[in-house]
């Protein structure tokens, strides 16, 4: 078994600590959190897992990675606090642990990642054995190894589409979704989420990474925004209230760009409401979210994957596929030893040994 550690209970992190309680060769030993409430509680029911582990949360970071932990989920929040997230990371790396993230947008893709933060973890990793995998939160599977997996089903390639449709009132980060995304806000006011240059770090080390997949150079990455007014005010039932003239809808594209024209985007539309933006993609099958990957060639193909969770609840079940590519790839990255990995390095395997397991 695997000592692992879970680092943060929020969305990713009761996910993490499901996925890790479920995996045959892992065994959770300690949680870290933040919230002095949340200390001494049992991880499985700070997890929602519908039954005690026989962990309680701990916020003694320090006492937890000098145990020598072989593994480590950090799941703790890196969008307004990138340089706390690489510290903390660093920390586990020393401590010579494996750890999982989806904390860190610029290192998604390993080998375009900035200097500046690569090398800082990868001097961590260096000096005490560790390893890092970051894959995205949105889920990084959906940018990447599906889509990658999915063109090979083609004979002609026009465009590679990634596509995130969903209602944010079911997202459980009221702040974020407010004040980083701006629903709610007037137009006149700049989320942080959706200020130029925002997406392409958060995304741009996917269409990289892709491209560098499909053999093809990108002659860069190009942003498009749109966003669109309530047209009459609204109540949520996990929010409450968005007033008519906010900010109702937001449809974003980050473009790689080929030989002149933009053929692998990651695509994100979001709404707070059905009623905002009727006129822009919705989920196939007219639920709460959805991620769907488009090839756009000959013969074209559409797949989209529609996940639940934590009471049906369809942005929980993002978060959980997102946590489970994570914490499946650990007993992978124990075997293969201590560097730096991205998603092209990192299969999706089977779930061995899971098949009718609780």
């Amino acid at each position: 078994m695997i000592p692992t550690v879970v680092w943060g209970t929020g969305n990713v992190g009761r996910a993490a600590i499901r996925a890790v309680a479920a995996h045959p060769m892992l065994s959770l030993v300690a949680v870290l959190v933040s919230s002095p409430a949340k200390v001494g509680r049992d991880a499985g029911e700070l997890s929602d897992l519908g039954r005690r582990l026989g962990v309680a949360a701990t916020g003694d970071v320090e006492a937890v990675l000098s145990a020598g932990p072989r593994a480590v989920v950090y799941a703790a929040s890196g969008d307004v606090r990138p340089d706390g997230a690489i510290e903390d990371i660093g920390r586990a790396l020393r401590a010579g642990a494996v750890v999982v993230t989806p904390s860190v947008y610029g290192m998604y893709d390993c080998t375009n990642a900035p200097d500046e933060i690569r090398d800082v973890l990868a001097e961590a990793a260096r000096a005490g054995g560790g390893s890092l995998f970051v894959s995205g939160v949105d889920p990084g599977w959906a940018n990447d190894v599906l889509p990658l997996l999915v063109s090979g089903l083609g004979s002609e390639i026009d465009a590679v589409r990634c596509q995130e449709i969903f209602d944010y009132s079911t997202y459980d980060q009221e702040e974020a979704v407010r004040d980083l995304i701006g629903m709610g806000h007037s137009l006149d006011y700049q989320p942080l989420m959706l200020a130029e240059g925002i997406p392409t770090m958060i995304w741009g080390g996917q269409l990289r990474m892709m491209a560098r997949a499909l053999g093809v150079e990108l002659d860069g990455i190009e942003e498009t925004l749109e966003r669109r007014p309530l047209e009459t005010s609204v109540v949520t039932g996990t929010m409450g209230e968005f007033a008519a003239g906010t900010q109702g809808a937001v449809r974003l594209e980050v473009q790689g760009v080929v030989a002149g024209e933009p053929r692998i985007i990651v695509e994100h539309i979001t709404r707070i409401h059905a009623t905002c933006a009727t006129d822009w993609p919705a989920p196939p099958d007219g639920g709460a979210g959805a991620h769907r990957v488009i090839i756009e060639g000959r013969p074209h193909i559409e797949v989209s994957v529609e996940a639940t969770d934590e009471g049906e609840n369809r942005a929980a079940g993002g978060n959980a596929t997102a946590a489970g590519r994570l914490v499946n790839a650990i007993d992978w990255l124990v075997e293969a030893g201590p560097g730096l990995y991205d998603a092209l390095d990192v299969p999706l395997r089977p779930a061995v040994g899971r098949l009718g397991k609780k």
